[in-house]
């Protein structure tokens, strides 16, 4: 059992490390639920297994599984692949999994925040989440690190950080009422600098168009380096997404991190836009309290939702024009790493991509 820590990371010297500092490991769960990734999930695990075939040949990683598809999960997996049976509600490790810290001395350990499934009963997408709402203390306890109890309600893909300081979020997610309601803007800003060991918060207003996790910041903008962040962009002006990420860049652009460093800003054009297909829409199963996949419904596609690991990102395309761009500007931006896509639509079909399906756990200073 994990020791809990009756402090915040903040007061006891850890931090949470930026996604390209050394990783001991990768967290991803199995995809099944019938009434979100369509039919019977098949699709989607191919997906979920290219992802996971391209992290583990440069670091470890951890594939929690049901007990109804463990054998199916290994027969799809590389052999490399840790399996570890968990009960989940769905397949989001970033949101619903542990955010790890470190200190200067290579010390370990979570934070276990609160889940509500994006919204809760005002406009959370599937109910019950209980399952969900225990995976991070789960890991935390299988892996034996000491954890954190924020009684706080946040999904990892609402932050993002460079490891020195700064936190970047938006307050489409994080102020709406559906997460903290009882909480200030001040109060939230206090919260994440306790628990993530950080000393500025950069909020951007929105995230990407129609993104229903209420416009995650690890969809739309994300630091690639200490001073560089990689933001969603359209040329397109009648596209709503413009008037979206022109306000984040004017922010961005007038903006310094926690060091004192002027951002610089790369934009990377989003794919499509990508739409649901009748054929995609009618393989979803339509059950009550859980938000629909309606044909037409435009999809929130991007590129920079990425996992940086060892030596690698992971990069999920559409088949689009602006693939090619996007793979030249991560070559650019990571040129020790190399860059693996990976097929994004099945994984954005079920309302995200590679990076909310993964979680690092940091190797810490000594590792």
């Amino acid at each position: 059992m994990s020791r809990i820590v009756d402090s915040t990371p903040k007061a006891d010297g850890f931090r949470m490390p930026a996604e390209w500092e050394r990783q001991c490991n990768c967290w991803m769960v199995w995809p099944e639920r019938p009434d979100n990734w369509r039919l019977g999930g098949k699709p989607a695990q191919e997906a979920f297994s290219q992802v996971a075939a391209a992290i583990c040949e440069h670091e470890p990683l951890t594939m929690v599984v049901s007990g109804q598809q463990y054998l199916n999960a290994r027969e799809h997996l590389p052999a490399d692949v840790r399996e570890v049976e968990m009960t989940t509600d769905d397949s989001w490790m970033r949101d619903t999994g542990p955010t790890f810290v470190i200190n200067d001395a290579g010390e370990l350990r979570g934070v276990d925040w609160r889940f509500n499934a994006w919204g809760g009963l005002e406009g959370g997408l599937y109910f019950p989440w209980d399952h969900d709402d225990l995976v991070a203390r789960k890991v935390l306890e299988m892996e034996g690190v000491p954890m954190y109890h924020a009684d706080f309600v946040l999904e990892g893909g609402s932050i993002d950080v460079d490891g020195q300081g700064t936190v970047l979020t938006t307050e489409q997610c994080l102020l709406n009422h559906n997460r903290n309601p009882e909480l200030s803007k001040e109060q939230i800003e206090h919260n994440l600098c306790e628990y993530l060991g950080a000393d500025k918060v950069i909020w951007l207003p929105r995230g990407v168009y129609l993104d229903e996790t209420d416009g995650h910041v690890d969809n739309f903008a994300r630091f690639a380096a200490p001073g560089v962040v990689m933001l969603t962009w359209t040329d397109d002006r009648t596209d709503p997404q413009w008037e979206i990420s022109n306000e984040a860049l004017q922010i961005l652009q007038r903006q310094t991190d926690a060091r004192g460093r002027k951002l610089e800003v790369v934009k990377l054009h989003q794919p499509g836009p990508i739409y649901i297909t009748a054929e995609e829409a009618a393989g979803v199963d339509h059950i009550p309290g859980v938000q629909p996949r309606v044909e037409g419904e435009r999809l929130a596609g991007s590129y920079v939702n990425s996992f940086i690991g060892n030596g690698v990102v992971v990069l999920p395309v559409f088949d689009d024009p602006h693939d090619e761009d996007a793979i030249l500007t991560y070559k650019r931006l990571f040129p020790d790493r190399e860059i693996v896509t990976v097929p994004g639509r099945e994984i954005l079909l079920g309302g995200g991509n590679v990076h909310c399906i993964t979680q690092q756990e940091p190797s810490g200073a000594n590792g």
